[in-house]
């Protein structure tokens, strides 16, 4: 269901926090759905469901304009995309399930939980990696079944959360792709195809229940778009090793912060 809501005077400042949302999302991966639901929900007041739906079609074009980006600069490795991407189309039509059946204050909740357990894990597997290259100890090759059991199993988890939160799953992609030992660069770039899909995937699981009002995604989208521009030749500028770390530590941090938020919002 479309709707059109009446434009208020914090609606004004929507482009600036879609510029900033479409670069931290296409330079960290995912199109930026993450932060999208909280900005809805904790500084416009839209109810859950609502921006749930929203939060999907207003990041799709920042998937496809990052996606197309880190395409061109070959930071996209199709092989471990297309796994993640295929078990999440399953897990999407799961998470839709999922929303018909809870609260929306069971959802902000369980949204909150979720943002500050992956950022725990991604911490700690930051850490784990800058041990292991402190004490030059290389960390064991990952089998070609243990490889696809990984891709499988977060992108089932990734679309499940893209269908239940509409935050298009960045926070499992980003965590499996990292567990494959990816280079940071094929990370983000793989995570925004994926977050393509899912997207794509869980708007029309949810177009039917749900309501996509059309004044918000103008108003997000028209900053969100340049963002996404600039978001891969920033990322392209940037060196790996300690940059790397630094990013994810930086992503962890706001998915805690954002959790908080939620939880006790």
């Amino acid at each position: 269901m479309i709707e059109f809501s009446e434009i208020e005077s914090i609606y004004y400042l929507l482009p600036l926090i879609g510029l900033l949302i479409g670069l931290f999302g296409t330079v960290l991966g995912g199109g930026g759905g993450f932060f999208f639901l909280p900005a809805l929900t904790l500084l416009i007041g839209v109810p859950a469901q609502t921006a749930v739906i929203t939060s999907l079609v207003a990041s799709l074009p920042i998937c496809i304009v990052g996606s197309l980006g880190h395409f061109h600069k070959g930071n996209i490795d199709f092989k471990f995309g297309l796994k993640f991407a295929f078990a999440g189309i399953i897990g999407a039509f799961v998470g839709a399930a999922i929303t018909g059946i809870i609260t929306a204050n069971q959802l902000k909740i369980s949204f909150g939980i979720y943002s500050v357990v992956i950022a725990l894990n991604m911490v700690v597997d930051t850490w784990r990696k800058k041990q292991a290259e402190k004490s030059g100890i290389e960390r064991g090759n990952l089998t070609v079944l243990g490889k696809n059991v990984r891709s499988l199993f977060f992108g089932f988890l990734a679309g499940t959360i893209t269908g239940t939160f509409g935050t298009s799953g960045t926070a499992p992609v980003l965590t499996g792709l990292f567990a494959l030992r990816l280079p940071l660069k094929l990370v983000i770039g793989t995570s925004l195809l994926v977050v393509l899909s899912n997207t794509l995937i869980s708007i029309g699981a949810h177009f039917v229940v749900g309501k996509i009002d059309l004044i918000l995604i103008c108003f997000l989208t028209a900053g969100s778009f340049f963002g996404a521009v600039i978001g891969p030749k920033f990322l392209s500028k940037i060196k790996t090793g300690k940059s790397e770390n630094k990013l994810r530590y930086l992503y962890a941090t706001v998915m805690v912060v954002l959790g908080i938020l939620m939880i006790t919002g």
